[in-house]
């Protein structure tokens, strides 16, 4: 059965056209738009939905309930929440800082499906439970792990009833055992024949989905098919490039050799959050040059552990020694969510600039590195919504790089990154580090990309049980 059919859509105005394109979402039926960042697959879907920047117009028709509405008219706008569900790529502003998880999707079951106010509480909370974030439902947006906002924001996307379900880079962020659990709530929505949109570079997460799916670059659809038939026979190039930059197939390499200096030194760190004791008694050395990664899964500590080697959180116990002959802003954090780390109403331009003359720094680096990261220069006069969530990424890479640091904590660098992008980023990240011989510590879910890139591993213990640092990860 068709639950919704999209003819003709198109996109204009930017400087990416995303050419004509028809496709029918089906009951039982999941449809994949699967490309690299900046590829046109989320502006293809937001002229769907009907959420469009200003200044590019949609084109094209949306069939539902029979009746043929212009998508220039933003008709889908009217389904949102009882027939449209919407998963956004970034969780934290789908969701009110001021409203704590928990009320936030009882919201929906009250509004939406009109019930009373204990009730959907307790529906609210049966589904964070089901999703592994019952502890997030007395807590504020910002007080969450990014993989815990983007189950959360799952979760009230999905309370209204809707049958249709946009999901747009659903599982970013996430560990596997997540990574699978969301997964396994969206095939749950298409075997009770609803409809689903999903728009990601995740290729496991478009092969577990299965269905139909459409690989697009620069605005067009290059190829199209089965799940099976395109992620395990491409035709294209440009497909074939994508499964090929999958960690788990990069080369296996030997990370250069890294100095005798010390750059930091934890003794007997401990940290415990929200009752739950996340790490003990653990110490670390740094060396300058080294990369050290850091695997577990969402929630459970690997944040607040590097927090705490900068000195952005306080430890419950223990201490951190750092360079004291080093200023501060030498040991810097790449965050996890960019928009948090950029302010809104400033152009990249502008944000860029004001590190560059607030610590008197070389601003033809800009250019320079803009080229390494693949951005491209008319991108620095928009705000940061105005942008990609990958583009914005390496946007706060670049600007880190600016300062030259000593000490790097790359918590998520590349979860809203395509495998492409992810991995020419990550080779420069580790490429840099070596020449300025600056010690690396990367947060990832993606235990193949740690293992090809460090010289140490750090692995957090599993979330249901007492969290903490494996015995070997400590090893000064």
């Amino acid at each position: 059965m068709m639950l919704m059919d999209i003819e003709q859509v198109a996109v204009h105005g930017g400087d990416l056209a995303v050419q004509p394109l028809s496709f029918s979402l089906r009951a039982g039926q999941p449809f994949t738009l699967l490309g690299e960042t900046g590829s046109g697959k989320s502006l293809l879907a937001q002229a769907v939905i009907g959420t469009l920047p200003p200044g590019l117009i949609a084109c094209g028709q949306l069939h539902i309930d029979g009746q043929t509405l212009p998508l220039a008219s933003r008709p889908a706008r009217a389904l949102w929440g009882h027939r449209l569900g919407i998963l956004p790529q970034e969780p934290w502003l789908a969701l009110d800082p001021t409203m704590r998880a928990g009320e936030q999707v009882a919201e929906s079951y009250r509004f939406l499906r009109a019930m009373k106010k204990a009730p959907a509480r307790d529906a609210a909370l049966c589904d964070l439970a089901a999703l592994g974030v019952a502890d997030a439902a007395d807590r504020l947006p910002q007080a969450l792990s990014g993989g815990m906002a983007q189950r959360v924001a799952f979760a009230a996307a999905r309370a209204g009833g809707a049958n249709i379900i946009v999901a747009d880079e659903p599982t970013k962020g996430l560990d596997v055992a997540r990574r699978n659990e969301v997964i396994a709530l969206l095939l749950e929505e298409v075997r009770a024949g609803g409809g689903l949109l999903t728009i990601t570079h995740d290729i496991e997460l478009a092969r577990q989905i299965g269905g139909e799916v459409a690989v697009m670059m620069r605005g067009e659809i290059v190829e199209r098919g089965s799940a099976q038939q395109v992620l395990t026979e491409p035709q294209h190039p440009y497909t074939q490039a994508l499964l090929a930059a999958d960690p788990a197939r990069w080369p296996a390499r030997q990370p250069k050799a890294h100095g005798p200096q010390i750059v930091l030194e934890a003794h007997n760190l401990s940290k415990a959050r929200g009752g739950r004791q996340l790490f003990s008694g653990q110490s670390l050395r740094v060396h300058a040059g080294e990369v050290i990664g850091i695997t577990g899964p969402s929630g459970c500590g690997k944040s607040s552990f590097g927090d705490i080697l900068l000195g952005l959180l306080a430890a419950d116990s223990g201490d951190v020694v750092r360079d004291r002959k080093l200023a501060a802003v030498k040991y810097q954090k790449i965050f996890q969510d960019p928009p948090s780390a950029f302010a809104p109403r400033v152009t990249l331009r502008q944000a860029l600039d004001d590190v560059v003359k607030r610590h008197n720094l070389n601003g033809e680096r800009i250019a320079l590195l803009m080229a390494r990261l693949r951005l491209r220069p008319l991108l620095l006069d928009r705000y940061p919504d105005e942008i990609s969530g990958g583009e914005l990424q390496r946007f706060a890479l670049l600007r880190v790089l600016l300062l030259d640091p000593v000490f790097l904590f790359a918590d998520e660098p590349t979860s809203r990154l395509d495998l492409l992008t992810q991995q020419q980023t990550i080779e420069l990240l580790v490429e840099v580090a070596a020449e300025q011989n600056c010690a690396l510590l990367v947060v990832s879910h993606d235990e193949a990309l740690i293992e090809r890139i460090s010289h140490r591993r750090i692995h957090f213990g599993e979330i249901q049980y007492p969290c903490g640092l494996s015995s070997e990860a400590v090893l000064p």
